[in-house]
């Protein structure tokens, strides 16, 4: 059970709290934390348990991260992205997993998925080159999952993979500088002509199958989970946690708060009391839809039971109304906050807001495209995507 780490994890927010200031002037999430997430546990949760992980419920693993991006939306979104690589890394073949964990179990691993670099295939596996970005916590990690694209002799697509590379294989180039997650160092990385061995290359064709060689030592119903789903949800799961953090944070301000303008106490104002009820039941929503479809989805998994498709739609469908719904809900906050909030300097609701809108662009985030997939999926049409 992982409720010692969720307990632990409760005790490091008011610290992870002070140091959100801190994340935002490095660019990155400051060494102690990231250490002290380690000693709770975090990190291990989605980890194999033949490489000294927990293979744990995958609700307690986002019941952590919502709490950790409530003190700091930087640090909870990349100990969602750090944390979710380990159930990644456990589907790739065992050899891999053995290179990534077997000196060190404590091992972390960046990504940037987007197929943006040069793949060539070459005997016993394959060469590639190019740049990725928003590599979110790359610079507390020493191997990356980089997304690519194998073509043919004429340059047509014919697959796309995942590739394990080493630190020793890359370098980071620090680019990270926005209004929003600026903790999250998600700088580029940059790989010159690597040569990745096949065992170390997965190929999206497998994953989506829910077929893939890492269930040869890891047979846990986690690893019987659609990719897209566990993905998405990590993206999710830190801005609904922000959201939270920043309603608590509003709510303890609002009460001794005073509006000299209407000369009354906000916390007097039922227009205030209205947007506290709507942003609160959004965020409430939020987590709800979320924590349902993966308590469905793993519910099955134990069971050796097939996930159908109108589960996964559903989740991606909910995944990103998620995110639409705590971002609204922090506009609703923001939009009262008063003059005060939009001034320089460490004010949370500003700061969850930044964050929030910042994470609101990230590709897993858009909602057309999920939508249309459920939209598909309850008029019977045939969905071809990978993200489902």
């Amino acid at each position: 059970m992982a409720e010692d780490v969720l307990a632990a994890i409760r005790d490091l927010a008011p610290a992870l709290r002070e140091r959100a200031a801190e994340a935002e002037t490095q660019r990155r999430v400051p060494d102690t934390s990231i250490k002290e997430l380690e000693d709770t546990g975090f990190f291990q949760l989605l980890q194999p348990k033949v490489f000294g992980g927990r293979a744990a419920d995958p609700l307690e693993f986002y019941a952590a991260v919502k709490e950790i991006a409530k003190a700091c939306g930087s640090t909870g979104w990349v100990a969602s992205v750090v944390g979710v690589h380990p159930w990644h890394v456990a589907l790739f073949d065992p050899r891999a997993q053995q290179e990534v964990w077997s000196q060190d179990p404590k091992t972390r691993i960046a990504s940037s998925y987007a197929p943006t670099g040069k793949v060539t295939a070459v005997d016993g596996g394959f060469r590639i080159s190019g740049r990725w970005h928003f590599s979110s916590g790359c610079d507390h990690a020493r191997w990356a999952l980089l997304g690519g694209l194998v073509t043919d002799d004429e340059g047509r697509p014919v697959d796309m993979r995942t590739f394990l590379i080493p630190r020793s294989d890359y370098r980071i180039d620090d680019v990270w500088d926005t209004v929003g997650l600026r903790g999250t160092g998600s700088n580029d990385i940059v790989v010159e002509d690597v040569f990745v061995p096949e065992q170390r290359a997965l190929s999206f064709g497998p994953v989506t199958a829910l077929k893939v060689p890492g269930h040869e030592i890891n047979p846990d119903p986690l690893y019987r989970l659609p990719y897209a789903g566990v993905f998405t949800t990590t993206i999710s799961t830190p801005i609904v946690g922000i959201a939270e953090g920043a309603m608590e944070s509003y709510v303890e301000t609002t009460r001794e708060r005073f509006r000299v303008s209407y000369g009354q106490k906000v916390a007097e104002d039922p227009f205030a009391q209205v947007r506290i009820a709507r942003a609160a039941g959004d965020i409430d929503a939020s987590w709800l839809q979320l924590s349902r479809n993966i308590g469905e989805m793993y519910a099955l998994a134990q069971r050796g039971e097939e996930i159908p498709m109108a589960l996964r739609t559903r989740t991606r469908r909910d995944q990103v109304l998620a995110t639409e719904r705590a971002v609204s809900a922090l506009d609703l906050l923001m939009e009262n906050a008063g003059g005060n909030a939009m001034r320089t300097g460490p004010h949370t609701v500003q700061r969850a807001w930044r964050d929030a809108h910042t994470g609101r662009g990230h590709a897993a985030n858009d909602p057309e495209r999920a939508l249309v997939m459920f939209g598909q999926c309850v008029l019977g049409m045939d969905i071809h995507d990978s993200m489902a």
